[in-house]
């Protein structure tokens, strides 16, 4: 059974930085594509960076390229998300995601087990 529990949100001022975490359970990572998503007040759930395969292979959407990584921790079993540069914008609930497969991790709308989320508010 896939398990995935976020943490690190908070509240944090423009051009701050803030780490998520995804601990995964139940999985090794290298087997499955890890994702984030967001999902903003009023707004549907996007993706926002994934990261698959025993060579760690990531993509990440155009409006945080430059601003967020996506690194992982086979020890912890845990992929994270370090977000920097933060926007007012970025504002909101963050879910991790898995799903099974290797070699490309976007196509969003495959990713079937989720997390809870994580509140993050960019606000001075």
């Amino acid at each position: 059974q896939v398990q995935l529990v976020e943490s690190g949100g908070g509240l944090v001022q423009p051009g701050g930085s803030l780490t998520l975490s995804c601990a995964v359970s139940g999985v090794a990572l290298d087997d499955y594509a890890i994702a984030w998503f967001r999902q903003a007040p009023g707004k549907e759930r996007e993706g926002v960076s994934c990261i698959v395969g025993s060579d760690g292979s990531t993509d990440y959407e155009h409006f945080v390229k430059g601003r967020f990584t996506i690194p992982r921790n086979h020890t912890k079993n845990t992929v994270y998300l370090q977000m920097n540069s933060l926007k007012p914008e970025y504002t909101a609930v963050y879910y991790c995601a898995a799903d099974r497969r290797v070699g490309y991790c976007k196509n969003y709308y495959l990713y079937d087990y989720w997390g809870q989320g994580t509140q993050v508010t960019v606000s001075s």
